[in-house]
């Protein structure tokens, strides 16, 4: 079980598993810059409509947080380490919400040991 209560963590984030556990791509887009970046080892996504590409096929995954591991957060960052379901199997992820107006700016996310 997780050590942190979600709803008191970042509203950024708690908006941003509040809407990938609800599978509504438009709830996910609507956390993003039009500007917006995400990048992992696989490849980046820039702009708001190649990061909505990318997270299109990530939700066919049906995402689900089964534990948040590690977490810090300042005014405009987040840094989090946590267990997800993708397909029903446990992945270790990582990443970090970079926030600018309220919306993320910059993502970086990865998955792993």
């Amino acid at each position: 079980m997780s050590k942190y209560d979600i709803a008191t963590l970042h509203p950024v984030f708690v908006r941003q598993m509040e809407a990938l556990a609800a599978l509504d791509i438009e709830a996910v887009m609507k956390n993003y810059t039009d500007d917006a970046v995400l990048l992992r080892f696989e490849a980046t996504a820039v702009g708001i409509e190649a990061v909505r590409e990318a997270l299109t096929g990530y939700l066919t995954l049906k995402p689900t947080l089964v534990e948040l591991q590690e977490y810090i957060e300042t005014e405009d960052t987040v840094f989090y380490r946590a267990i997800m379901n993708l397909n029903g199997e446990p992945e270790h992820a990582f990443g970090t919400l970079v926030v600018r107006d309220g919306r993320i700016w910059r993502q970086t996310a990865g998955f792993g040991g």
